[in-house]
């Protein structure tokens, strides 16, 4: 089967037309940037923009970054507020003209990972993190996925967690490698008091970058970067869309 899978970020929307039985993109993924926060109305126009580019005329699924329950969205704190209490799968179904499976963003990378990527085979308990504007989450034990918001989970002073460790924050206030490795491995070794994963996932565009800061985060459980890299959430909403067309 083949669907459309779009990865909304806070800086960006992505997509591309995805395999599903391989986890293969079938082309090069179009990206729209988003420089100011869109509105609702603003956003369906970007998602349609990208199934235009691909001529899309089947299944959609679409990674939104925050709590999504069915198709209406709960939460934005990255994006425009006035997506709290949208029906998300509504408006972008009626925007790109075909029928549209939503999900949380990093639950759709954890999808994509623990079945063609990092975590595939592995029956235990997962926790994957997306690094970008903010901290994406999701929990998978024996291979069901469990959507979470530990990004913000109150930090110093009372602030998201998200606020301190998210990739957006190292580039904004230019921490060196070490430096934002050591608060990211602060907040791992939190989650893991709390959770007691087998295995992390680390996802998100830098990501691509473990190397430079993976020396300094030290958890108890197995840590390996994302295979997908920053690709994860095109591919799992593609299998989101699968799953519920």
């Amino acid at each position: 089967m083949k669907a459309l899978g779009i990865d909304i970020g806070g800086s960006a929307l992505k997509g591309a037309p995805v395999e599903t039985r391989t986890g293969r993109q079938l082309a090069e993924r179009h990206r729209v940037a988003t420089p100011t926060q869109l509105t609702p109305a603003e956003m369906a126009r970007a998602v349609a923009e990208i199934a235009g580019h691909f001529r899309w005329r089947g299944p959609i699924g679409i990674g939104f970054p925050g709590v999504v329950h069915g198709s209406r969205i709960l939460t934005s704190a990255n994006l425009h507020p006035k997506f709290i209490g949208c029906d998300g799968g509504k408006l972008f179904a009626k925007a790109a003209g075909g029928p549209v499976a939503l999900t949380n963003d990093a639950a759709a990378a954890g999808l994509a990972e623990m079945k063609f990527g990092a975590g595939r085979n592995f029956a235990g308990k997962a926790l994957l993190l997306t690094l970008g504007t903010g901290v994406g989450s999701a929990l998978f034990y024996r291979g069901t996925l469990i959507p979470c918001e530990l990004g913000h989970l109150p930090w110093k002073h009372g602030r998201d967690a998200e606020k301190h460790v998210a990739a957006s924050v190292r580039e904004k206030k230019n921490l060196a490698w070490d430096h934002w490795g050591r608060r990211l491995g602060k907040y791992l070794r939190v989650l893991e008091a709390i959770l007691w994963p087998e295995l992390i996932i680390i996802g998100g565009g830098v990501s691509a970058k473990h190397r430079k800061f993976f020396k300094y985060l030290k958890p108890r459980a197995r840590l390996v970067p994302a295979e997908f890299l920053n690709g994860a959430g095109i591919v799992g909403a593609a299998l989101w869309a699968e799953e519920n067309s």
